[in-house]
């Protein structure tokens, strides 16, 4: 049985976090890999619904996915994050979390914020530019780039199968 892992998604809003976070499962799923999903937006709306979006419900929120991310592998469990994780700080937290444990993969999802807002089929960052969402991130938000990621992909390059393929031969 492989040791259970945590593979951290981050990325700017639309930059393809969910979609690489599923067909991971999917493919972990046909290896006999037990895993479960952790997605932002998700997590918005159960355990993180009391929190806002200004700078301490976001280090709140992260500081929750971060904890729940460890108790999953506790559990012998592979968890998939998918969050924006926006500040270094939060995805330094989390990965301090594994320090003793070395199974902390902090994939940085590099697509650009052009093929980001083309993707968007909610009308997020339409909304964000014209101030009818405050505090989104890439907008009126920042989004630190990770330092020193296990990996780099830029989905607008790679097809989702190549990201998949990537990942799972770099970490499984």
């Amino acid at each position: 049985m492989n040791k259970p892992k945590c593979v951290w998604l981050t990325g700017l809003p639309c930059s393809g976090k969910t979609t690489i976070a599923n067909n991971l499962q999917a493919k972990l799923s046909t290896k006999g890999i037990t895993s479960l999903i952790l997605d932002g937006d998700t997590l918005r709306s159960s355990i993180n619904s009391d929190l806002g979006f200004d700078n301490d419900s976001r280090n709140e929120a992260m500081r929750r996915v971060a904890y729940l991310s460890k108790l999953i592998c506790s559990q012998k469990i592979t968890a998939i994050v998918s969050v924006i994780s926006p500040l270094i700080q939060h995805r330094v937290f989390a990965k301090d979390l594994f320090k003793d444990n070395d199974n902390f993969f902090e994939i940085y999802l590099s697509t650009d914020i052009v093929e980001c807002e083309k993707r968007d089929i909610k009308g997020m960052y339409k909304k964000a530019r014209s101030n009818d969402i405050k505090d989104f991130t890439g907008i009126s938000s920042s989004y630190e780039v990770p330092e020193d990621p296990f990996l780099i992909m830029d989905t607008k390059k790679l097809s989702i199968h190549e990201s998949i393929e990537i990942i799972y031969s770099k970490i499984f």
